[in-house]
């Protein structure tokens, strides 16, 4: 799909359909909103004096132009009070129009949502609404009958508009920046969604590492993939311990981009890569379990925003790190009462085999201690104690360094990802408390996703870290106005922001280094 910047006024956009945004508790229609209604006689005015349009956030309705302008149809986004317009809602703004005016059929589609009337960054608006019309026109459809691979068209692909014009007038060169960061975001986003959405069948653990080889061949990045003999060599029990139940043998993914000097490490974001999850011995209920092939949602975030940072080039050094394995019930599993020794020499208790994304992890922190990479920031679907405590709204957030949750906090703003800090009060570390090893896998009924953070803080070696909680957040279970149901490929975005974040700190702390000799 073809995406651009235009500074085309938007009743003469030279597309099939427009789109434009009008605010609620107001007595009249200002910016675009106004110039259409003028060119349409005062229809578009009607509506909202009568209530017909209210401009309530996500409110759509779809007007036919009848040849007074050139668009055949006039797609109208409710963006609520003035006052609350944020870059997350035009996101979400240009989604929902995308997908209606998809919905119609329309090919060649202008986005005219009323940002420049709202105070907000023209280029910030705009690199928002380019990610909101890329995510909202996501589908999986690829093993439908007629789906893109088999070379036919199905009603998905058939849908789909064939270019989107962000109609902004502004300093070009600015827009264009803002548009293209948009672009790789929502696509680096995009490619996440599609690892989580893969079915177990085919996306195995060596399936999972080609993909990632492949991605980083086609964006400059170093891959680097390792199995079972290197992981033993390596001496990691605790990933090693998870993947013995299965048939398929784990990996150990490790994707490096190199935008910063030579002598610095640089942070290491780490995703979990459980690519299916039956629980192993502790076998999972049936129902639902199909959802487990989303297990790897963290590790598809990790492997998207180092595509998304490759692109974007910031002057950081990062390195992505993905333990990867099936959690599998067979006689050669791992069991409640077994003791692994993870590749740092802590040895931990296991009690519940369903709570595996912890021991992968535990290893891919301790090699990236063992590298030096700082801060470190790993991401996991791993407890469902986050989803009672925060829903499905936002992810929770845990660290020992009040610096680097700010940075995530601040990062996060800016990727439209909401995040939640919780607690990590000494108290808690009796939840953790072995008698018979270093750490205990699993605390009580209680907390149970801050012990499983403070499982994870045992492998740091007190450097600066940060755990996100992903689980109520990973997925969509129903088709929404503004997304598909799946994997929603969340964790990308921040991750990127942060990359760039951390670089500008850096580079900033250099200056002043640079100053003060």
């Amino acid at each position: 799909m073809d995406i651009r910047v235009s500074n085309t006024d938007v009743q003469q956009f030279d597309g099939d359909a427009v789109a434009i945004g009008v605010f609620s508790r107001e007595d009249h229609l200002e910016g675009p909103a106004a110039r259409l209604d003028a060119a349409m006689d005062g229809a578009l005015s009607r509506l909202y004096a009568t209530g017909e349009v209210s401009g309530s956030a996500g409110e759509s309705l779809v007007l036919h132009t009848l040849g007074k302008i050139k668009p055949e149809r006039i797609a109208v986004i409710g963006l609520g009070q003035r006052e609350s317009l944020s870059t997350d809602r035009i996101r979400r703004s240009a989604a929902l129009a995308c997908r209606v005016l998809s919905k119609a059929r329309s090919k060649r589609v202008g986005l005219a949502l009323g940002w420049t009337e709202s105070g907000l960054s023209l280029a910030e608006s705009t690199r928002a609404a380019t990610e909101g019309a890329i995510l909202g026109l996501y589908s999986f459809t690829r093993y439908k009958a007629g789906a893109p691979n088999d070379g036919q068209e199905n009603n998905e692909t058939r849908t789909q508009p064939q270019s989107i014009s962000i109609l902004a007038r502004g300093r070009e060169s600015a827009l264009n920046a803002a548009m293209r960061r948009g672009q790789i975001l929502a696509e680096s986003t995009n490619f996440a969604r599609d690892l989580g959405n893969e079915p177990p069948n085919v996306l195995s653990p060596s399936e999972f590492a080609e993909r990632a080889k492949l991605m980083a061949s086609e964006v400059g990045l170093v891959c680097e993939v390792y199995g079972p003999d290197w992981m033993r060599e390596e001496q990691m029990g605790a990933l090693l311990g998870v993947a013995s139940g299965s048939a398929e043998e784990p990996r150990f993914i490790v994707l490096k981009y190199r935008g910063g000097s030579k002598d610095a490490p640089g942070p290491a974001f780490i995703g979990k890569g459980i690519t299916f999850d039956s629980g192993g011995i502790s076998i999972k209920p049936a129902e639902g379990m199909q959802a487990m092939k989303m297990d790897m949602c963290g590790a598809a975030a990790v492997i998207g925003a180092m595509r998304a940072i490759a692109l974007l080039r910031p002057a950081i050094n990062v390195t992505g790190i993905v333990p990867t394995t099936e959690n599998m019930p067979s006689g050669s599993s791992y069991r409640p009462g077994d003791i692994l020794r993870a590749s740092n020499g802590k040895t931990i208790e296991i009690v519940n085999t369903d709570a595996e994304g912890r021991l992968i992890l535990a290893d891919a922190l301790s090699y990236a201690v063992r590298h030096d990479y700082s801060p470190l920031v790993d991401a996991a679907t791993l407890t469902g104690a986050i989803v009672v405590s925060l829903g499905h709204v936002r992810a929770g957030l845990f660290s020992n360094d009040q610096g680097l949750q700010q940075s995530i906090m601040s990062a996060s703003e800016i990727a439209g990802e909401r995040y939640w800090p919780m607690p990590m009060d000494p108290e808690y570390d009796e939840l953790i408390k072995s008698d018979v090893a270093d750490v205990r896998q699993t605390g009580t009924r209680w907390g149970g996703a801050i012990a499983a953070a403070k499982v994870l803080s045992r492998f740091v070696d007190e450097r600066p870290w940060a755990h996100l909680d992903i689980a109520g957040v990973n997925e969509l279970d129903h088709k929404g106005p503004e997304s598909d149901s799946g994997a929603t490929g969340f964790g990308v975005r921040t991750f990127t922001e942060l990359a760039t974040l951390l670089g500008e700190q850096a580079s900033s702390r250099s200056k002043e280094a640079a100053r003060a000799k």
